[in-house]
C-alpha cells in the first residue's frame, strides 16, 4: 500500500526539525499511541492501538531512524506486530522551507497481512489518510505553539 501524505506548517524548518526528532512531542501526535521507548540510537518500541473498521488491537513496534540528513529528511523504517496481523512499512519523511513555513512530504509503502489486511485496501488506505492527517495536525500545533 502506497502513503503518501503533503502538509504546510506554519514554522520554520529548524523548529519543524527539533520536534519531529522528539520522542516525547511525536508519541503524543500519534493516534492510539502508548508513548515511545528508547531501544538504540534512532530506535524506538511502540505500543500503539489501532482500529480499521470492526478489527481493533494492539501491535508492538519497532520504529527506526535511518539516512538521517538534518534538517531536511529521514527515514522512518516501521515493523509491527500484533494479534490481529503485521505491518512492515518504510517512509522517506523530507522537509523544505517554503517562505517562513515547512513543507513536509510522506512518501512511502507500507505491507499489511493478516485480520486487519482481510478489511481492503480501500479502508486500510482511508484509514491511513485519518492517522497522517491526526498526526501532521498534532505536529502542527505543537511546532506553531513554540
Amino acid at each position: 500500500m502506497k502513503v503518501t501524505h503533503t502538509v504546510l506548517v506554519n514554522a520554520p524548518v529548524d523548529q519543524v526539525w527539533k520536534v519531529l526528532l522528539d520522542p516525547q512531542q511525536i508519541a503524543g501526535c500519534i493516534p492510539g499511541c502508548d508513548g515511545l521507548t528508547p531501544l538504540g540510537e534512532d530506535q524506538y518500541e511502540a505500543v500503539m492501538r489501532v482500529g480499521v473498521g470492526s478489527v481493533k488491537g494492539t501491535f508492538r513496534s519497532k520504529i527506526s531512524l535511518r539516512d538521517i540528513q538534518p534538517p531536511s529528511s529521514y527515514r522512518m523504517v516501521v515493523e509491527g506486530q500484533g494479534a490481529i496481523g503485521v505491518v512492515n512499512g518504510e517512509g522517506l519523511i523530507s522537509l523544505a522551507a517554503e517562505g517562513a513555513a515547512t513543507h513536509i512530504t510522506v512518501d512511502g509503502d507500507a505491507n499489511v497481512g493478516g485480520t486487519i489486511a482481510a478489511v481492503g485496501q480501500r479502508m486500510l488506505a482511508g484509514a491511513a489518510r485519518i492517522m497522517m492527517t491526526q498526526f501532521f495536525g498534532c505536529l502542527a500545533r505543537k511546532v506553531e505553539d513554540v
